[in-house]
C-alpha cells in the first residue's frame, strides 16, 4: 500500500469516525439539555470527506459493487472489453457530476456561501469534492486505457 493511499484511507476513516462522534455527542447533548449547535453542518462536512474519499479508493481498487451473472460466463477477451467499457461509462458519469459541480462552484464562488449556524465555508468543500471527482475520472480513464494487471 502506498503512502498516498494510506493517507487517503486514514483521512476518510478519521472523517467517518468524526461524523459518528459529532452525531453521538449531539444526541447526548440534546438529551441532557446541552444542544451542540452546528453539529449537522460538521457532520455534513465529515461525510463529504469520507464519502468522496471512499469513492476514490473504491475506484482505484476496482472494488465497486458488480454483478457477475453474465460476465463470469464470457471469455477473457470479452470480459476485458466490458471492463474497459464499464470504466469509460463510469468516467463519463463522474465527468458529468464534475461538470455540474464545477458549474455550481463557479456560479457561487464569489457569493461567499457559508453554513447558517457556524459558518462553514462551502466553497472549499465544493473545491475538495471537485478535486476528488477529477481524480476519480482520471483513475477510470486510466483503467480504460491500461490493461488490467
Amino acid at each position: 500500500m502506498t503512502a498516498l493511499r494510506t493517507a487517503v484511507t486514514l483521512t476518510g476513516g478519521i472523517a467517518l469516525l468524526a461524523a459518528t462522534g459529532i452525531d453521538a455527542i449531539s444526541v447526548i447533548g440534546r438529551h441532557v439539555g446541552l444542544p451542540f449547535r452546528g453539529s449537522i453542518e460538521l457532520v455534513q462536512l465529515a461525510v463529504l470527506v469520507a464519502g468522496t474519499l471512499a469513492l476514490l479508493v473504491a475506484t482505484v481498487d476496482r472494488s465497486h459493487a458488480k454483478v457477475h451473472l453474465l460476465v463470469d460466463r464470457m471469455s477473457d477477451a470479452a470480459r476485458a472489453g466490458l471492463d474497459r467499457v464499464s470504466a469509460l461509462l463510469g468516467a463519463l458519469f463522474f465527468a458529468a457530476l464534475l461538470a455540474g459541480s464545477v458549474w455550481l462552484m463557479a456560479d457561487l464562488w464569489s457569493g461567499h456561501e457559508e453554513s447558517e449556524v457556524i459558518g462553514v465555508p462551502w466553497r472549499w468543500m465544493r473545491l475538495f469534492a471537485n478535486g476528488v471527482l477529477a481524480a476519480i475520472v482520471m483513475a477510470l480513464l486510466s483503467q480504460a486505457i491500461r490493461r488490467r494487471p
